[in-house]
C-alpha cells in the first residue's frame, strides 16, 4: 500500500515557466512559486516566504506554460518528489519538488488598455479595472487533472 503523499500550496509564480518536451514527446513545465506565511511574534507581525519548485506534465504542462506568468497567483495540488544525484565532486545531492496533479489560476486584472495589471485593484479604481479570468487556460488545466 502506498503511503499518503499529498500537498496543497498557494502562492505567486516567481518567474515565467519553462516548457520542454522529453525525447518521448511528453511536455513538462517547470515553474517556481513563493508562498507567504504571516505570524505574530512579540506583538509584531512577521512574514516568512518559502519558495517551491513545481513540475507539471502532459496537458497540464501546456496549460501551465500559458497561464503561469510571473506574479500570477496559483493553487497547486500534487505530491512531493525527491530527486537524488551525485555531483561532479562525488557529493550526494537531493532536491524536493512538487509534482502538480492539478493547478488553479487566480483571476488576472486588466486595465483599460487590456493589459494585465500586476497589482490588485484598489477601492478607488475598482470601477476602472475589470476582472477577467482566462477560462480557456483554466479549462485546459482542469482537463489535465
Amino acid at each position: 500500500m502506498n503511503a499518503l503523499n499529498s500537498i496543497l500550496i498557494e502562492g505567486n509564480v516567481v518567474r515565467d515557466p519553462v516548457v520542454k518536451e522529453t525525447p518521448r514527446g511528453s511536455s513538462v513545465c517547470n515553474f517556481s512559486i513563493a508562498s507567504n506565511r504571516y505570524y505574530k511574534q512579540d506583538d509584531e507581525f512577521e512574514q516568512e516566504t518559502s519558495f517551491f519548485d513545481v513540475e507539471g506534465w502532459g496537458k497540464l504542462a501546456e496549460a501551465c506554460g500559458k497561464g503561469c506568468l510571473k506574479g500570477r497567483g496559483v493553487r497547486v495540488v500534487g505530491r512531493l518528489k525527491q530527486d537524488r544525484w551525485t555531483d561532479a565532486e562525488g557529493k550526494n545531492c537531493s532536491k524536493i519538488k512538487v509534482v502538480a496533479e492539478h493547478v488553479e489560476f487566480k483571476p488576472q486584472f486588466k486595465n483599460k488598455d487590456n493589459q494585465v495589471d500586476r497589482s490588485e485593484p484598489s477601492a478607488e479604481n475598482s470601477n476602472e479595472v475589470t476582472s477577467e479570468i482566462t477560462t480557456n487556460v483554466e479549462s485546459e488545466a482542469m482537463l489535465a487533472f
